[in-house]
């Protein structure tokens, strides 16, 4: 039985109950692509970018911007020939300053947008994603006075 049986073949969504490594050996089972992104401690758009592009081993000029990285998961790689389908995974994506909330969903936008373009060849693109947990407080360290001191 598959993994993915009740996943629709294009979509965008939250890894939740998945986990990257049953998701890639469904890629395997299924003979699709399996693209690969961690993306914890990138700080900015343009190193999410870079990030993507480095693990999903693009050609550095698709992990300029969200346009080249768009381009690339969908133009590019259809240029190439045939696919047989496609399982990414954005891991920890970030919660930082520079890449807040609207950057995350921008982001995501150009991966849904890929699935669309996907779907209307036929071929399966299912993304799915992860946020960054959010640092506790004993890891960023006190401020103030320490209580007890």
């Amino acid at each position: 039985m598959s993994l993915l049986m009740r996943v629709p073949p294009n979509l965008v969504q939250s890894i939740r109950a998945y986990r990257a490594t049953e998701l890639q050996k469904e890629a395997g089972r299924l003979g699709h692509h399996f693209l690969y992104a961690h993306c914890a401690n990138a700080l900015t758009k343009q190193q999410v970018c870079a990030r993507i592009g480095e693990q999903f081993t693009f050609p550095r000029q698709c992990s300029k911007n969200f346009d080249a990285l768009r381009n690339c998961i969908t133009n590019v790689i259809a240029e190439a020939g045939p696919q047989p389908g496609f399982i990414a995974v954005l891991d920890q994506l970030p919660n930082t300053q520079k890449f807040d909330k609207e950057a995350r969903e921008t982001l995501l936008d150009v991966f849904r947008d890929a699935a669309e373009f996907w779907a209307e060849k036929k071929v399966p693109f299912r993304v799915f994603y992860s946020f960054e947990e959010p640092q506790s407080p004993q890891s960023v360290g006190w401020v103030g006075a320490r209580p007890f001191e």
